[in-house]
């Protein structure tokens, strides 16, 4: 049987025992439902007591440990990313900006006038 089902059958059958115990506080008499139930919690007493003593206390510590170093891996790539990402869209822009095509056209009415005045004095005979 698995661990876990051996402590449920073990739970469950103090439970039972306890139980029995109220039954014959009802049935036979006080003195010995009172005895018997003592027994039975007594006996769980020691149960538990055994159950801690095999108990792995450094196995909370360890999946503890687990758990924070992959939620920090997780941020810290999370973090990265978005931070990559911006850092280059940031370089491509100011790499657009600072590099304009020649030729392009401008939005700005009085830079394309500008440009315009600069073309026809650089091919003053109108050819092209």
């Amino acid at each position: 049987m698995r661990p876990s089902r051996v402590d449920f059958v073990i739970d469950l059958a103090y439970g039972v025992l306890l139980f029995l115990a109220i039954v014959l506080i009802l049935t036979v008499g006080t003195e010995v439902g009172v005895a018997f139930g003592l027994g039975a919690l007594v006996s769980y007493v020691i149960h538990v007591a055994w159950k801690m003593a095999r108990f792995d206390p450094d196995w909370m510590s360890r999946e503890m440990a687990a758990n924070i170093e992959q939620q920090v891996a997780e941020e810290v790539a999370d973090s990265v990313e978005d931070q990559v990402a911006e850092e280059v869209s940031e370089t491509v822009e100011r790499a657009i900006e600072e590099e304009a095509v020649p030729g392009a056209v401008s939005s700005d009415p009085e830079e394309r006038a500008a440009r315009q005045r600069e073309e026809s004095e650089s091919n003053p005979g109108g050819s092209e």
